[in-house]
């Protein structure tokens, strides 16, 4: 493994205190800004730098730190080491927090704008960002995405359930749950040892996680609107991914007014791409999303 550097960062969001991390090779060369953004049930370390006992290659963050990006994450508000608040964190809060997360970032690198990754309900938290901040996105990767969640096998068991999102802020998580996330959709398309390490993780630092994510999904999609990004963005949705159909999906991609524009499916997985048994071709349709070259266009006059 490369020699990599680590930082912790704290942001301040009207008094809430939100925890960022991040992750790059340690010399003094700038490098682009990678940020992740996690989604419903569990941090961003926990899930985007997690370290699998016996296992190798799992850490997202450890992956394109050593592909040359400046990797950094956040928790949002109610998750992992951020203040944990009355708030159930819905999805538009992360135009919020990802605000003052990106002003640490500039501070940090100088950095203005940066590529993002979000997953599930991370990938619409970073689309509504994208949206409100155009000018700090400056490509947009959306993987487990959901538009508008019609048909959606995980969604209609999880409005079953919707008076346990509306009467609390938070609902309760423990082991079996974080193995339910992986054996949903299709069974064996993840490792055993990969939700046994992130429960490890994630109960060490609290049981709760906010129910705001969960009841936006279920009553008031589409968040979304494509019309109003302006920056690349690839689509990548997991064979066996419950969480939207591959026609939603598409209705989303087609109505996207910008061109450079990439819709994948991958073989093979199911709902959380990077921590899937077939993460390593995640990897590379994300690398080279974010290493194509510009776009160039010659002089007609």
């Amino acid at each position: 493994m490369a020699n990599l550097r680590e930082d912790e960062y704290w942001a301040d969001k009207n008094g809430v205190k939100l925890y960022l991390f991040r992750k790059r090779l340690n010399d003094s060369t700038p490098r682009p800004v990678f940020f992740l953004v996690h989604g419903s049930s569990f941090s961003g370390p926990g899930g985007f730098d997690l370290q699998v006992p016996g296992k190798a290659d799992y850490s997202l963050m450890d992956k394109f730190a050593e592909y040359g990006f400046d990797v950094w994450t956040l928790d949002h508000e109610g998750y992992g080491r951020s203040d944990r608040t009355e708030s159930n964190s819905p999805i538009l809060e992360a135009i919020h927090d990802l605000s003052v997360g990106m002003e640490v970032v500039e501070a940090e690198t100088g950095e203005t704008a940066a590529a993002f990754y979000g997953s599930s309900s991370g990938a619409l938290r970073a689309e509504v960002f994208a949206e409100a901040e155009p000018s700090r996105v400056n490509k947009l990767i959306l993987d487990a995405f959901v538009y508008t969640g019609d048909g959606a096998p995980t969604l209609i068991e999880r409005t079953k359930k919707l008076d346990q999102w509306t009467s609390s802020h938070i609902r309760g998580v423990d082991r079996a749950f974080f193995h339910s996330i992986f054996n949903r959709d299709k069974p064996g398309t993840s490792e055993e040892a990969v939700p046994n390490a992130l429960a490890d993780f994630e109960l060490a630092l609290g049981n709760t996680v906010p129910t705001g994510t969960y009841k936006d999904m279920c009553t008031i999609l589409p968040l979304c609107d494509p019309t109003k990004i302006e920056c690349p963005v690839q689509i990548i949705r997991g064979e066996h991914d419950g969480i939207a159909t591959e026609e939603d999906l598409l209705n989303y991609y087609n109505e996207l007014k910008v061109k450079d524009k990439q819709f994948i499916i991958i073989p093979g997985q199911a709902h959380v791409s990077y921590l899937g048994v077939n993460r390593a071709r995640f990897w590379h349709v994300v690398q080279a999303f974010l290493k194509m070259p510009q776009r160039v266009d010659t002089d007609t006059h």
